[in-house]
């Protein structure tokens, strides 16, 4: 159902159900929930991803058939699950890549969209396919209109309509297109452990809710300069060497 494999400071965390397509049960939900809450101390970056041929397309039918049988109670119970688990994926301390392998349907899409980076194979089709059910796509909309914008969102959210990575790359739910999907997961990654893990925690924060005044923004400012890290990576940019957390993936 799930792989879960740490090298140093990444753990890569893979969904495995291939004969569904990868799709979102509430077993998996769980599973994934508590993937990324027990990942190592040391990890800085997760990669997630899917069993080849898809990344998640979407909800399992079989779990939706079970939930349409659910009281009004239990329904809302289950949907706070996967609320939960997009929650835990874009506030988790490490830094979130999502390699998306192929197909990105309705709560795949999701995925996508909580991670904080995102690479795709140019074969890669996603689509918020929830009207196609007669659903909507509420507990992934807090995550994705801010991404790829509320015109965006109006378009894609009310017709379920399949698009391709470069469209996701130009709306920004996706980062970069690219063939060889571990070179350009290398880069992230190389990237991220090139950074303070302090600093680029509070930076995925920061950019989720970025409307500070400019006192608060002073002061967080001031709070990063006074940290350990920061002064370890102005005197290394200022001796000319590499910061001691900068580490290779």
């Amino acid at each position: 159902m799930l792989l879960v494999e740490a090298q140093g400071p990444v753990t890569t965390i893979r969904l495995n159900r291939p004969e569904v397509r990868n799709a979102l049960s509430d077993h998996l939900i769980s599973a994934l929930t508590d993937a990324f809450r027990s990942v190592p101390d040391k990890t800085r970056a997760i990669v997630l991803t899917g069993a080849e041929p898809a990344f998640c397309a979407g909800g399992d039918l079989e779990w939706m058939k079970r939930a349409a049988a659910y009281t009004a109670d239990e329904n809302i119970a289950d949907a706070l699950k996967l609320a939960e688990l997009f929650q835990v994926i874009a506030t988790c301390k490490p830094i979130v890549v999502a390699r998306v392998n192929g197909h990105a349907f309705g709560g795949g899409a999701g995925l996508v969209a909580c991670c904080d980076v995102a690479v795709a194979h140019p074969k890669a089709l996603m689509s918020f396919s929830e009207v196609k059910l007669g659903l909507v796509a509420a507990t992934i909309s807090r995550f994705v209109v801010p991404k790829i914008g509320q015109g965006h969102a109006r378009h894609l959210f009310s017709t379920g309509e399949v698009f391709g990575a470069e469209h996701a790359l130009r709306i920004g739910l996706v980062h970069a297109v690219e063939d060889d999907l571990d070179s350009l997961v290398k880069a992230k990654l190389k990237a991220i452990l090139a950074a303070g893990p302090e600093a680029a925690y509070a930076s995925k924060m920061l950019a989720q809710n970025p409307a500070l005044d400019p006192l608060s923004g002073a002061r967080l400012l001031a709070e990063r300069r006074a940290t350990p890290e920061a002064k370890e990576g102005i005197s290394a940019f200022l001796e000319k060497r590499k910061a001691s957390f900068v580490v290779e993936p």
